[in-house]
């Protein structure tokens, strides 16, 4: 195919789709560390007006890593839906777009488009769109899952509760724990990264935050952050899980990196449909975040947005309960400022909700990173706006275990009001039966964290 374009007087040749696709991206810092970026604003003007012209039947056929050469790219073209996809195989990404754009949510076609997009398809109609396209567009595509509580529903807004600590301290965990509870927090899961990789660390803490869960009648699910394979280990030995989480890449020398590959990830869904507490619902949980191939070398020459989206592709073979772009926490060398945080979280939520899968954003950033709370509340604001399914609760926004900048407690709880969300339907009940909600605002009684624990002594006695 002819990959030349007159732009601005001045003619621009592309070696292939791959260089193509990495000039049409939005000026990231990753993709200038890999040498792959475009060289002047009328470079990426150029690649984007010649990538709107590319039919998805081309980018399913020369996918950025070759079917022979690596597990993803086979895993999501053999589960695409051929039937579906031979009906839109000849439009243009530009037709892609439009259609986003112009169809309504109830629209069954666009419903069920998601099974005929490879990440390839995803990432290029994103090149193309602006910031607004991609508020505009996610908020049509609607994706709902379902464990002990049910995110993605209209008006909802979910919140993974984090009470992370740095020496897995059960009392200050604890103590997290009821302060996100009090302020709403903790539908989407009550999810720990844990400072120790050990099964027995993993089981101590599934315990913990399972006593919880069960003291408290909690409409939610546990989640301890470790490796699947750690994970596995403690739940079968009988540690109570209710999700099994994994970081993902977009291509299988990317996965190796991580420790993993489709039998891993395989062994784990085996694991947690007999193990998982969450009563036959979605019990994966998955994250990612643009750069992180890079981070290990297995990016195969292509740009940190397409291979984003290719984790998604992957992530919705396993029919995740959460999946999260943790945006900004690798740091500048992967998005340098705020400018490109917020446009790389609006990018990944509107490629996950496209792609099937239900996507949450940890709109965050790291110290090191020429960005702040204004820009982190920016993207916030913009996410919820575009129906983003949860955010993370952190104890005043500061991960002290991570050491990064994440949402707040308080954060979610504004944005809920701000926009007349409301938290996961179970667990709104739950909380307007314990006087901490009414009419999906909070009350006098919330943000009190030793009402949780007398509610919790109460149950004990």
């Amino acid at each position: 195919m002819d990959l030349s374009v007159v732009c601005g007087g001045k003619t621009f040749q592309f070696a292939d789709l791959k260089d193509l696709m990495a000039k049409a991206n939005e000026e990231k810092s990753g993709d200038s560390l890999a040498g792959i970026a475009a060289s002047s604003e009328l470079q990426r003007i150029a690649a984007k007006q010649l990538l709107s012209d590319v039919t998805l039947k081309q980018l399913r056929e020369q996918p950025v890593i070759p079917y022979d050469k690596d597990e993803v790219t086979r895993i999501v073209d053999d589960n695409l839906d051929s039937v579906l996809f031979d009906k839109i195989k000849s439009w243009t990404v530009r037709d892609l777009r439009e259609f986003l754009l112009n169809e309504n949510a109830e629209n069954d076609f666009l419903k069920s488009l998601r099974n005929a997009l490879t990440g390839e398809m995803a990432a290029a109609v994103t090149k193309i769109m602006s910031n607004m396209d991609l508020v505009s567009a996610s908020a049509k595509l609607q994706v709902i899952a379902k464990a002990r509580n049910t995110l993605g529903l209209k008006g909802r807004l979910g919140v993974r509760l984090q009470p992370n600590h740095p020496a897995d301290a059960i009392d200050g965990i604890t103590a997290s724990i009821y302060e996100g509870l009090s302020y709403g927090a903790g539908d989407a899961v009550i999810g720990i990264n844990p400072a120790y990789d050990t099964p027995d660390t993993v089981a101590r803490l599934l315990e913990v935050t399972n006593q919880v869960i069960e003291d408290l009648s909690l409409p939610t699910q546990n989640c301890i952050l470790s490796h699947v394979t750690t994970q596995v280990k403690a739940i079968e030995k009988g540690a109570p899980a209710g999700l099994i989480f994994q970081s993902i890449a977009g291509c299988e020398k990317g996965n190796k990196a991580f420790g993993l590959d489709n039998d891993t990830l395989k062994e784990a869904v085996e694991v947690g449909r007999k193990n998982c507490r969450v009563d036959g619902g979605q019990f994966m949980y998955f994250e990612t975040g643009q750069g992180s191939e890079l981070s290990s070398l297995s990016h195969e020459g292509a740009d940190q947005l397409t291979m984003e989206a290719r984790c998604y592709a992957l992530a919705r073979q396993f029919q995740p309960f959460l999946v999260n772009d943790v945006v900004g926490f690798i740091g500048p060398e992967y998005l340098k400022d705020g400018k490109q945080m917020i446009r790389a979280g609006l990018e990944d939520h509107f490629m996950g909700k496209l792609l099937g899968v239900p996507m949450g954003i940890d709109a965050c950033y790291t110290n090191h990173m020429n960005a702040d709370q204004n820009d982190l509340e920016n993207l916030a604001m913009l996410l919820a706006l575009a129906g983003v399914n949860y955010f993370m609760g952190v104890p005043m926004g500061d991960d002290v275990m991570l050491s990064y900048q994440s949402t707040s407690f308080h954060d979610s709880a504004t944005l809920r009001e701000l926009m007349n969300l409301r938290p996961a339907p179970e667990f709104e009940i739950w909380l307007e039966e314990r006087g901490l909600m009414h009419d999906g605002k909070l009350t006098q009684r919330a943000g009190n964290p030793k009402a949780i624990l007398d509610m919790r002594l109460a149950k004990i006695k």
